[in-house]
């Protein structure tokens, strides 16, 4: 395999991981750039974010992780999560680690974004050579043009995106009917099955997730009762 042919585009932030002096060290082309998504474009349409395991659980806790899922699944066709370390540091990091899993199951399920892990940065590396040897690899521009979101905009989308089968493609489609987060929360089925694309079966999926009541209201009830 002649790696000088092979060319990946690497987001300048991932300098400290080590890795694109990795990839440079076995001949292979690189191209650093600030990326304003993922951090390893490998194919015209194959774009990958690197996590290690602690960084994964931060973007899951302040809300990151499915802003970034929603960003790589909109502009790209063939997004992936790489994760990146030992899992059994998830128990050090938090008591309950059904919250990470429960996160990667929302990634690989309903943004349809497959979590590949590796070990080490050694690993990673040659995973990313992997990918971008692929004979059939689409022919196209590696970089695109990609508007910058605001604060608030990046927050209403987030909110948005959290709802079942809702990417960001959809969250703008519903942001721009109703306004507001709140507007499309409080409208009907039937206006929410309006949005283009959306169809009356994944509407009623979201009323439901957003109108049944949290088995949690219930034990705080029994809680407060018992406590008084």
């Amino acid at each position: 395999m002649n790696l000088e042919n092979l060319r990946i585009i690497v987001d300048e932030r991932e300098k400290k991981s080590g890795i694109p002096d990795l990839l440079k060290s076995i001949g292979l082309n690189i191209e650093m750039k600030t990326l304003p998504i993922g951090d390893y474009i490998v194919a015209p349409e194959t774009i990958v974010e690197r996590k290690s395991i602690r960084d994964l659980m931060a973007s899951v806790f302040d809300g990151r992780l499915f802003d970034q899922c929603s960003r790589l699944k909109e502009h790209f066709e063939h997004p992936i999560v790489l994760m990146e370390g030992n899992v059994d540091e998830i128990e050090e990091i938090t008591e309950n680690p059904l919250i990470f899993y429960g996160a990667l199951s929302t990634v690989a399920i309903d943004f349809k974004i497959p979590v590949i892990p590796t070990p080490s940065a050694a690993h990673t590396a040659k995973l990313l050579v992997s990918m971008c040897s692929r004979k059939d690899a689409p022919n196209g521009p590696y970089l695109k043009k990609i508007k910058k979101s605001s604060d608030l905009e990046k927050q209403q989308l987030s909110v948005l995106c959290s709802l079942p089968g809702i990417g960001e493609k959809f969250a703008v489609r519903m942001l721009t009917k109703f306004g507001t987060p709140l507007k499309v929360f409080s409208t009907t089925t039937a206006e929410l099955a309006k949005v283009e694309g959306l169809g009356e079966a994944r509407a009623k999926k979201i009323k439901k997730t957003l109108d049944t009541k949290s088995k949690f209201l219930k034990k705080s009830n029994q809680k407060t009762l018992h406590d008084s």
